[in-house]
């Protein structure tokens, strides 16, 4: 059932709450409507004629009037459009600082719209005014737009007429036109016209002690305007005005347990004690409510899970009866006006007033609205007022009330016989500062109250005399400061009020300092100056004071945080003029807190360079979604996003039957709403689920009815099992035909006393998450469950890749007209060859918004509110059409516009303090091109706009020139597919192929290594197997294959980690006597050596001086091109070496590479053997890089690399020990160049000479034809069964060995 309830109702602050009672049985239906609605709103008792009277022109003179008259000609009565009586319409005087004209409509109107011309035959015009609107020709209300006290265009010559519909119609009996500009060559010259119809309404006035009761005799009714109403259940609904604003407070029923929490309570509004009308319409269906008031609208859900409002048989109108219930307590009554109140089409106020309704609880009812007025004055940056006081008083007695925004500014100050006074709000506090000269300069600073610039009145008492001041704040004596300082003080007699002059004729000469603040913005009333108050009327008509920009009789002060322009929960603060949003901790940014600072899903983060990790995501951007953390898992070829739930695994289940199901209830670390937007997004979504059974059926298939289902998204119920589909009651067994017994279509619907288990992937992403599993079948002896239900997992996100391509230049995509009238923004990708190029336009009657490529690297963000267009443009250091995806991101709001260029370019805009804001469109949204603008060329994906994706892909299909998707990713993104993998192209993306690198992961940035035991050994042979068992001469003198290569250039790289010296670290052999070795020698320290021929000995570097052997990883990068060799250690400065003159350029015919320890049946550096291969490296190796092959990664995943002992994959933590940059005094790398030539000529000289000995020594003990082990001399005897000697004995590969198997050493 629908309820309707129809109120306007008018109120001061000063004034207590009334209240007004309904008393009918109810229980309300889901459906209710309280609504107060505004005077331009039709119900049953307004007209729905057409509302366009001319409602001035037909007036008396009298009916008009002004604020001052240049002569009679210039009467206010001749300002009647398009007459020329008089001198053809009003002017005022010129010395008027406070022009305005007024008419009087005889009652009160409805007023749709306004008119002006100037005078008539002159050169007297108004270019801009305001309008203000009253019922009793005092306390003006000004007309606002779009928040702001609204200027509108006037004229530019005597004879046009300039009209302005009201975008909110009003309702008043007085109108007064402002002034503001006007023409430059004469005067002020209006003549004017209001358009509108009549208007009535039935009032009450509440005087605060009257209760109104309603009684429906035909209690089966549901229906009514409530502001208060409560039920025996707990159930009620209140609406009252606090701290002038209106608060709802609804609850649809708790339990009593405490785990149902009903009562929301939502407030709306502010600054409502104004004395003028304002609106409330409150509309509710089951737990959906609208709450407006005047023309905002809130929409909400109401907490708990009840739908029905269920009342006693009696609702309050303007006040609360007692009421033993706690919602009751405390609360004044209401004390104004109210009107049109409807209930359900019974018209309250017309029903009162006829006596049907109980009204025996007022005293005095009265059916008209008596206004208690006060005056107030309204002040802004520019503003003063000088108000005259009683001279040469041995007392300062002051009080005022006052309502600000701004946490400063000046109140009062005046210039004392001996001294000056000076009253400021400081931080929200009031201060009271006395500068005495009698004292020798002494000051007497005091202060009271906190935050009073909340905008509400609060009132400020001060009184100082001989030896005493008191300051109190609100009338409350808790707020009292007192001081009791030596002092004597005499008024001055004169009073300035919200601000200073520039140059006042009283400060001039007198030796005092001027007010520490310079002006207020605000209200004022209620003014008392020593002791009289303030003849605020004969201010008005010029008799007493001076002001200037201040405004009389009318209080304009705006909330700019209501609405709440600040989104997403960011917290709003405002001055007189603007108001900003703090948005910390809420996960946006911006000037409203309009834009995620997340991404908006794992695939975002991925192109973005992020590896695998938990991150917080915002699917839908600037949407109601908020962001919340997932994990995000980057495969090489996938992106998995991970959302868990807090079901343990293996959860037991027993006693359950069908009769009473256990229900297992899953909760996730995302909200439903915001799970779904994954789903929605993915490519596919899978859960698994696991019911392992001991005398536990589970679908009771093949034909019986399921003992168990589990609850998806949407709340259905669903009798599938993981690894089969919608509509299949069957388990993974039954769908493989593979299950226990085969009567049945799951394992545990056999019903065994052994332990059975139906398990898979549940994958029809729309049934997902699962929400709850209601098992069946656990009460029997001996029967038990036990569930698992996994994490919920989702790949890829269409969102980010949906894309289309535009062929043609005339070619479009068309959708919806997008809705952004105070909030819009709009994210997307493109990449073009093109030079120009519109990408969107939506157009409206003036306004537009249009974004396009105006150059190669021009992109530009215009629009129109209806204040003239604005452009922005942002210029790229690079061109824009180079076939490579760029980012482009604009917003609008009522603060800023921003356009950004790829996250580095960006050019914002401030809105103008004044003017419309409001983005008003009406035609379809092109994408592509519209209007005859240029055709964009390119493709365009990933649109969003308030954080709604546009199906591109989809709208692409039915359009010609236009083509779904978009290739070519790869030259964007590219550059993520790092350390030499390849990027290769996707229809939604790309990926990274890591094969040919020693790296992992999805931009082959995950290190590859491996844990080496002693003993262990990697062996990468270069040589196919039919090269290596044919190493002869004539093999040797065949054309070489592809990897038979004779080297002039090596590329080596790894990590090691060790604290194990010496070792050896990698080893290549050839078919030759070549070699190139890298070795820790038994101080740790780092040795290349190279045997290239030519030369008698190894050429050998010692890199370092550095003990490399010390647990720490270490990375090696080292390159020889010919003579020239170049290493670099750690994140030192690369160091080049040069190999002899007399030395070979070439490693001949490479043919095994080894890592850890070398196994070699050709020769071998004895050198190596003897000090470094026993018993190998111990410890971590990782990518491994041999001229673009990956020996290590190879070793781990295929041939034809292979490895002997124990070798355990690991990254080894692999990056490389950070050491500071070291002095050239103290870093080796920078050693003095001539020392150190120097000395190594010297080493060189007796290493030759000492190689030589040694050489000729061997050579002469040594027999012909012996066969040259590869052991050390400490190593096993030949008898004993070693690694070593296993590994040798099954080479592949083996030398003829000599049986003469001797050796001698010396």
């Amino acid at each position: 059932m629908y309820i309707s309830i129809t109120i306007l109702f008018s109120l001061s602050l000063s004034l207590p709450l009334p209240i007004l009672s309904l008393s009918p049985f109810l229980s309300l239906s889901p459906s209710l409507s309280l609504s107060l609605l505004p005077p331009l709103c039709f119900s049953s008792f307004f007209s729905v004629e057409k509302c366009e009277e001319a409602l001035s022109s037909p007036l008396p003179h009298t009916a008009f009037s002004a604020s001052s008259v240049f002569n009679s000609g210039y009467a206010p009565g001749y300002a009647k459009i398009n007459r020329r009586g008089g001198a053809g319409g009003w002017s005022p005087q010129d010395s008027d600082s406070y022009p305005w004209l007024q008419v009087d409509l005889g009652s009160r109107r409805q007023v749709v719209a306004v008119a002006t011309q100037g005078r008539y035959s002159s050169s007297d015009w108004t270019t801009r005014y305001r309008l203000l609107y009253s019922d009793s020709g005092r306390n003006w209300k000004p007309y606002h737009r779009d928040g702001n006290i609204w200027a509108f265009s006037g004229n530019s010559n005597t004879e046009s007429m300039v009209r302005h519909d009201l975008a909110q119609g009003i309702v008043g009996r007085f109108l007064r036109f402002v002034p503001l500009d006007w023409s430059v060559e004469g005067r002020i010259g209006l003549r004017i016209e209001v358009y509108g119809c009549s208007y009535w309404a039935d009032v009450i006035n509440f005087d605060g002690q009257g209760v109104i009761s309603y009684r429906d005799l035909c209690n089966h009714k549901s229906e009514g305007v409530i502001l208060h109403g409560e039920g025996q259940q707990g159930d009620y609904i209140t609406l009252e005005l606090r701290h002038a604003k209106l608060l709802l407070q609804i609850n649809l029923g708790s339990n009593q347990y405490g785990s149902i929490l009903g009562h929301t309570s939502v407030t709306s509004g502010s600054l409502l004690d104004d004395h003028h009308w304002h609106s409330v319409v409150i509309e509710r269906y089951r737990r959906n409510v609208n709450f407006s008031l005047d023309t905002h609208t809130q929409h909400f859900r109401t907490n708990g899970e009840f739908d029905h409002l269920d009342l006693d048989y009696e609702l309050s109108f303007g006040g609360m009866p007692y009421s033993g219930k706690p919602v009751g307590g405390g609360r004044k009554n209401f004390r104004g006006c109210m009107e049109s109140i409807n209930y359900n089409g019974d018209n309250i106020t017309d029903l009162a007033r006829r006596k049907k309704l109980d009204t025996s609880s007022f005293r005095n009812l009265s059916f008209s609205c008596i206004e208690t007025h006060s005056f107030p004055v309204f002040f802004n940056a520019t503003s003063f007022l000088q108000l005259p006081g009683r001279a040469n008083q041995d007392t300062v007695s002051l009080g005022f009330q006052f309502r600000t925004w701004n946490a400063n500014g000046l109140l009062l100050f005046s210039i004392l016989d001996d001294g000056t006074l000076e009253i400021t709000i400081e931080d929200g506090k009031v201060g009271v500062h006395f500068n005495m000269t009698q004292m020798k300069g002494s000051r007497i600073d005091i202060s009271s109250g906190s935050a009073l610039n909340d905008g509400q009145w609060h009132a400020v008492r001060l009184v100082a005399k001989e030896n005493s001041v008191t300051l109190m704040i609100d009338g409350d004596e808790a707020s009292a400061v007192r001081t009791t300082t030596p002092i004597t003080v005499r008024s001055g007699g004169t009073y300035h009020l919200g601000g200073e002059e520039e140059s006042p004729i009283h400060m001039k000469n007198t030796g005092y300092s001027p007010p520490t603040q310079r002006s207020f913005q605000g209200c004022m009333q209620a003014i008392l100056l020593d002791d009289q108050p303030a003849d605020m009327h004969a201010v008005e008509k010029g008799i007493v004071g001076v002001f200037e920009n201040v405004s009389l009789d009318m209080c304009a002060i705006i909330d700019r945080c209501m609405p709440n322009h600040c989104e997403h929960g960011g917290r709003c603060t405002q001055t007189g003029e603007s108001f900003s949003c703090t948005c910390d901790g809420t996960g946006y940014t911006g000037a409203t807190c309009h834009t995620s600072v997340f991404e908006q899903s794992c695939e975002a983060y991925k192109h973005l360079g992020r590896s695998s990790d938990t991150y917080w995501i915002d699917p839908d951007g600037s949407g109601p979604l908020g962001p919340f953390k997932v994990n995000c898992n980057m495969t090489e070829d996938m992106v998995w996003t991970t959302v868990v739930n807090n079901l343990p695994a293996q959860t037991s289940v027993t006693g359950s039957s069908r009769e009473r199901r256990t229900v297992l209830q899953l909760n996730y670390s995302a909200s439903m709403e915001q799970i779904t937007a994954i789903t929605t997004s993915a490519e596919d979504c899978q859960q698994h689920v696991s019911y392992a059974c001991r005398m536990s059926r589970l679908l009771n298939t093949p034909d019986g009815t399921p003992y168990t289902w589990w609850v998806g998204r949407n709340s259905e119920k669903h009798f599938y099992w993981g690894g089969s589909g919608p509509g299949i009651q069957k388990c993974s067994c039954g769908i493989d035909r593979n299950c226990t017994d085969p009567k049945y279509h799951c394992n545990c619907d056999a019903d065994h006393k052994q332990w059975r288990e139906d398990s898979g992937l549940l994958v029809y992403k729309d049934h997902l998450p699962v929400n709850q599993v209601a098992v069946g079948d656990t009460n029997r002896p001996g029967s038990e469950a036990k569930l698992t239900v996994g994490p919920l997992r989702c790949q890829g996100d269409r969102n980010y890749w949906n894309a289309a391509s535009f062929t043609t230049p005339s070619s479009y995509l068309h959708f919806p007209t997008f809705q952004g009238e105070t909030s819009a923004d709009i994210s997307f990708y493109f990449k073009t060859s093109a030079s120009y190029g519109v990408f969107l336009e939506n157009l409206g009657n003036t306004d537009f918004i249009r974004l396009e490529l105006k150059s190669p690297t021009v992109v530009s963000f215009s629009f129109d509110v209806g204040n003239g267009p604005v452009e922005l443009a942002v210029h790229s250091a690079m061109p824009l059409n180079d076939d490579q995806w760029h980012r482009v991101t604009a917003e609008r709001n009522v603060k800023e516009a921003v356009l950004q260029l790829d996250l580095t370019y960006r050019e914002a805009r401030p809105a103008p303090p004044q003017g419309h804001t409001r983005l008003e469109l009406f035609s379809q949204l092109y994408v592509g091109a519209a209007g005859g603008q240029r055709g964009f060329l390119g493709c365009i994906r990933s649109l969003r706009m308030n954080g709604v994706t546009l199906d591109l892909e989809e709208r692409s299909k039915v359009t010609p020139g236009v083509k779904p998707g978009c290739q070519g990713h790869c030259t964007s993104y590219g550059m993520y597919c790092r350390n030499g993998g390849k990027c290769v192209e996707k229809y939604n993306g790309y990926s990274c192929d890591c094969r040919t690198t020693a790296y992992d992961g999805p931009f082959c940035t995950k290190d590859v290594g491996g844990f080496f035991e002693a003993g262990t050994l990697v062996r990468y042979n270069f040589l196919s197997e039919a090269a290596a068992a044919n190493q002869d001469s004539r093999f040797l003198a065949r054309p070489l294959t592809p990897r038979e290569v004779n080297l002039t250039r090596e590329e080596v790289a790894f990590s090691f980690s060790t604290s194990n010296a010496p070792a050896v670290l990698l080893y290549v052999s050839s078919q030759t006597q070549d070699y190139l070795a890298l070795v820790l020698r038994q101080n740790g320290t780092l040795q290349v050596r190279y045997n290239l021929g030519g030369l008698k000995e190894p050429f050998t570097i010692d890199v370092d001086q550095r003990n490399l052997a010390n647990g720490q990883p270490h990375s090696i990068n080292m390159s020889r091109s010919n003579r020239t060799v170049t290493i670099q250690l750690d994140h030192y400065p690369p160091v080049s070496y040069s190999l002899p003159e007399i030395s070979d350029t070439q490693l001949n015919l490479v043919k095994t590479l080894f890592l850890g320890k070398v196994f070699e049946t050709g020769v071998v550096d004895p050198v190596l053997i003897e000090h470094y291969n026993t018993p190998g490296f111990i410890g971590c190796l990782s990518r491994v890089e041999f001229n673009g092959i990956a020996p290590l990664k190879t070793a781990l995943r295929t041939p034809p690399a292979s490895y002997q002992g124990k070798l355990v994959e690991s990254n080894c933590g692999a990056s490389p020990l950070t050491i500071p940059p070291m002095s050239a005094a103290t870093d080796p790398w920078r050693e003095d160049r001539s020392r150190s030539t120097y000395w190594r000529i010297i080493a060189v000289v007796i290493f030759t000479i000492l190689c030589t000995l040694v050489f000729l020594i061997r050579y002469m003990f040594r027999h012909k034809g012996s066969y040259h082990t590869n052991e050390s001399k400490a190593a096993e005897p030949a008898s004993s069964e070693s690694a070593d000697t296993t590994i040798i004995g099954t080479d592949p590969n083996p030398e003829t060995i000599d049986e003469s198997k001797k050796e001698w050493f010396i």
